[in-house]
């Protein structure tokens, strides 16, 4: 019998009975490699247009039978089995191919969840698949006349990829528990090799050479770290590698990892779940996902005393909102409690938006109202910073502590987590699901963050859909999720495509199946690749009518003339909603559709019916919302492709003209409800995309106010920047503002420009306040000279006759500049300069920053005595402004 050895992982290398091969055409290697690793047989016009994109049918099945004829003279007649329709191996043919062999060993190790108690078992095959791995997929091979076998080769390298990268970690942390460090060490730095920019790899490295003893090493491991960060991306390390290093510095390197037997947790309170299984709420079944769901269920059904995240990660259409969705079914039919929340592509510069839709689940639902009586006033206060109309629901809530007060995003945070956590319960855990975490915005990660860190001692169960590939965002969420698998409380769970055997499962369990000629599955999953999303919009596009066998499927560029032949089919009234929701977002409401559209409300109705029975857009509803409000209602597009196809085909003028109607409409609601601050970033968008410049800077501007407000600085400053580009007029407050901000963020240089913008536009009597906000930027950065001199001229532009207490702050600022600068007689003459001017003024805080400065200088002139005294006073007076800052 003959043996077929495909080396694919690296150069491709063919050997038949332990000889290594020839083939004449990079083409005939294509199409060998195609066959093995899809391990499906695949029809002739398949290959053709795969292989021959720009050929006609009749060449391209020309040059398929030319390949196929050079195959068999290097293979032998035994190898494959051709018939007039498809192309596959002989059953009889032992194929051994190494990226079969390397997933296989991969899906091995993946079906047990690791710790530190069970991975051990799979070092040997670990190692193996690093062995396999000698190369790239096919590296060095390409065909140039092939985009879509170029397209395939590329997505095959990348998953190879990933795959390798879980394997070198998962290896590095099982040989750690074991104590073999220098294995683990050599595992580590070819982890790190695929991905340079990884800290959690440099990191792993830092602390692998500290537990072997080779504390040099992990030293010089981190100022690698530091040299290619800031080489690659201009930036510092993270605060806990800093914390490594300094660890290693002091000598107070953690303990390795060690491997004990699994624990058995105690169990304070007895419940028993899943106990019966919900009705699927999609029509067609779940296929290719059985160790997915079963990894699913079993992490759910393991919380006990302590909450666990898991984030389902994959490429768009990948099915990961589905999967999440069997089980939020099930665990609903059980008794669960469900918060579920979405985050949305362009809506990232809008802070906290999942947060605030996550509380208002929480206090409109019964069950979790209910439960919110048992969470305390203060926290409640906390929330209410998010979700204004919580003082309604909970009467007689305290005023929230002022945001500049010390520990006031502590007690936001704890806040907005007890009012979660209490609201999902405990028996059986509660879930909190995020669906497209990617889209979320900069403040929204940093609570989940937090939310995540804190789930010991929880029963919560955080779930999200997310893609780890998508960029800035991705690589944070990518280390949020492996710093809550090394404490063992989360892990990423990765979907992979569907395989034909899948593909022809769904295939036969719907009634499609009896419309269709003999090889349509086959046909279904070399058309869609295997992506769920495709399989799915192919089998409702052929639902009606058969595909015969010699027609063509034709998909230009990707699905955009498959979402075109459903569009087709709605009537007017409809395709107007559609446009208007396009316009409005991926999720919208009833009432803002009507008004953008401009329907009637029966109108809406139906063209809603109908196009939720096309499968264009689905229905988000709350059913005691619902029943309390027949138009308080979401809707959702069923797909981004779907939302992008139809907004780009509107018309400009039209477009704009729906964005004028979306953002009034927005507008006049938000008003009526009394909360438009935290909307106001939604209704700018709408604004400028109208072409309303003015509206548009407005809106802006209360965003940045707003997000600046939750200390959500990064969405602040997108915000006051787009009011700038939009022309606000109050060009010189939004500069200061942005000055503002970039010295919180650290960004120095470009906080001194924003400074002089602002100059620049500002008048006389705001100038002073401005070179004061320089002049302590430049002391910040060292610049004694540049920040006395701003402190002179604020001085020398205010004149005698201005107010002592503003005057007094500066003459404090220079003099405590000229100490640092080391001139200690001059500061002493400023400070005391500022100290008469105060005492003139009868300023407290002029007088408090005064006493805080002598005090300072006294120290360090060794006159203790002194120094006591003067600040003594200074906390004296701060004590008595009541500002926990300035004390």
């Amino acid at each position: 019998m003959t043996r077929l050895d495909l080396h694919l992982l690296g150069a491709p290398n063919i050997e038949r009975d332990g000889t290594p091969i020839t083939v004449d055409t990079r083409k005939a290697i294509a199409l060998l490699t195609y066959l093995a690793v899809s391990n499906v047989r695949v029809t002739r016009d398949g290959l053709a247009a795969l292989l021959w994109p720009d050929y006609d049918q009749v060449s391209a099945r020309a040059a398929l039978r030319r390949t196929l004829s050079t195959l068999r003279k290097a293979l032998g007649d035994e190898a494959l089995d051709v018939n007039r329709e498809s192309v596959g191996f002989d059953s009889r043919l032992i194929i051994q191919s190494d990226v079969n062999r390397f997933r296989e060993l991969v899906r091995r190790c993946g079906e047990s969840y690791h710790s530190s108690h069970a991975c051990i078992s799979c070092i040997s095959g670990l190692k193996e698949a690093v062995e396999l791995y000698r190369g790239d997929f096919l590296a060095g091979f390409t065909l140039r006349d092939s985009a879509s076998f170029d397209e395939w080769q590329f997505f095959q390298t990348e998953g190879l990829r990933r795959e390798l990268g879980q394997v070198l970690e998962t290896l590095t942390f099982c040989l750690s528990t074991r104590g073999e460090f220098k294995e683990a060490i050599a595992y580590a730095r070819r982890w790190l090799s695929l991905d340079p920019l990884r800290e959690d790899a440099h990191r792993q490295l830092m602390l692998l050479y500290g537990w072997a003893g080779e504390r040099n090493s992990a030293l010089r491991q981190y100022q690698e770290c530091v040299r290619i960060l800031n080489r690659e991306l201009g930036v510092e390390p993270l605060e806990e590698t800093e914390k490594l290093y300094q660890d290693i510095l002091n000598h107070l390197l953690p303990p390795p990892p060690v491997n004990i037997p699994a624990p058995v947790p105690a169990i304070t309170q007895e419940f028993s779940y899943p106990v019966q299984e919900a009705p699927s709420p999609y029509v067609y079944p779940l296929v290719g996902r059985d160790k997915e769901w079963e990894i699913l269920q079993n992490i759910y059904i393991s919380i006990r005393l302590d909450g666990r995240f898991l984030g389902l990660d994959g490429e768009a259409g990948i099915g990961k909102t589905r999967l999440a969705d069997e089980l939020i079914s099930n665990a609903r039919k059980n008794g669960a409690m469900v918060i579920q929340v979405r985050c949305y592509e362009g809506q990232t510069n809008l802070a906290y938006g999942p947060i605030v839709e996550a509380l208002r689940s929480a206090f409109t639902s019964p069950e979790c109202s209910d439960k919110l009586n048992l969470v305390p006033a203060h926290f409640l206060a906390e929330a209410a910073r998010l979700v204004p109309e919580l003082e309604g629901v909970v009467p007689g809530l305290p005023a929230a502590p002022p945001l500049q007060s010390p520990g006031a995003q502590i007690r936001f945070y704890e806040g907005v987590r007890t009012v979660l956590m209490r609201a999902c319960g405990t028996t059986p855990p509660g879930i909190l699901f995020i669906d497209d975490l990617h889209w979320a915005d900069e403040a929204t990660i940093d609570l989940i963050a937090y939310l995540i860190r804190r789930l010991p001692g929880h029963p919560l169960f955080i779930l999200a859909t997310l893609r780890t590939d998508s960029g800035k965002l991705g690589n944070r969420l990518r280390r949020l999720a492996a710093e809550a698998e090394r404490n063992g409380i989360g892990r990423i769970l990765q979907l992979h495509r569907l395989s034909y055997s899948d593909v022809d499962e769904l295939v036969r369990s719907v009634s499609v199946a009896e419309k269709q000629p003999e090889n349509f599955a086959q046909r279904l999953y070399l058309e869609a690749e295997g992506l769920p999303f495709f399989v799915i919009e192919y089998l409702n596009a052929v639902k009606e009518t058969a595909v015969g066998e010699g027609q063509s499927w034709q998909m230009p560029g990707s699905v955009r003339g498959l979402l075109h032949s459903r569009l087709t089919s709605i009537d007017e009234t409809a395709g107007q909603l559609l446009s208007a929701a396009s316009v409005i977002g991926r999720s919208f409401d009833f009432d803002t559709l009507r008004e953008a559209s401009g329907r009637s409300e029966a109108e809406t109705v139906s063209g809603l019916e109908e196009l939720m029975a096309q499968g264009l857009i689905r229905e988000q509803r709350n059913v005691e919302q619902a029943e309390r409000s027949a138009t308080d209602l979401k809707y959702d597009f069923t797909h981004e492709k779907i939302k992008s196809l139809v907004y780009d085909e509107i018309s400009l003028a039209r477009r704009r003209l729906l964005h004028r109607r979306v953002a009034d409409a927005l507008v006049n609601q938000l008003r009526q409800r009394r909360e438009l601050d935290p909307e106001a970033a939604t209704a700018a968008y709408h604004y400028q995309a109208s072409g309303d410049q003015n509206q548009a800077a407005n809106y802006f501007k209360l965003a940045g106010e707003y997000a600046h407000s939750l200390y959500a600085n990064n969405e602040a400053l997108s915000h006051f920047r787009s009011a700038l580009d939009a022309g606000h007029p109050e060009a010189a407050w939004l500069h200061e503002a942005i000055g503002d901000l970039l010295v919180l963020t650290g960004e120095y240089s470009a906080a001194l420009q924003s400074y002089r913008e602002a100059v620049d536009l500002i008048g006389d009597e705001g100038k002073p306040l401005l070179e004061r906000k320089r002049g302590d930027v430049y002391h910040r950065l060292g610049e004694w000279d540049l920040a006395g001199n701003s402190y002179q001229f604020a001085l020398n532009t205010l004149g005698d006759d201005s107010d002592p207490g503003v005057r007094a702050l500066l003459y404090a600022d220079w003099g405590r500049t000229a100490h640092s600068r080391g001139n200690t007689e001059e500061a002493l003459d400023l400070v005391l300069q500022a100290l008469q001017l105060s005492n003139s003024a009868g300023d407290t805080e002029a007088l408090a920053f005064s006493h805080n400065i002598i005090g300072i200088l006294m120290r360090s002139q060794g006159n203790l005595e002194e120094a006591t005294n003067h600040l003594s006073k200074s906390l004296e007076l701060a004590d008595h402004l009541g500002d926990p800052g300035a004390r």
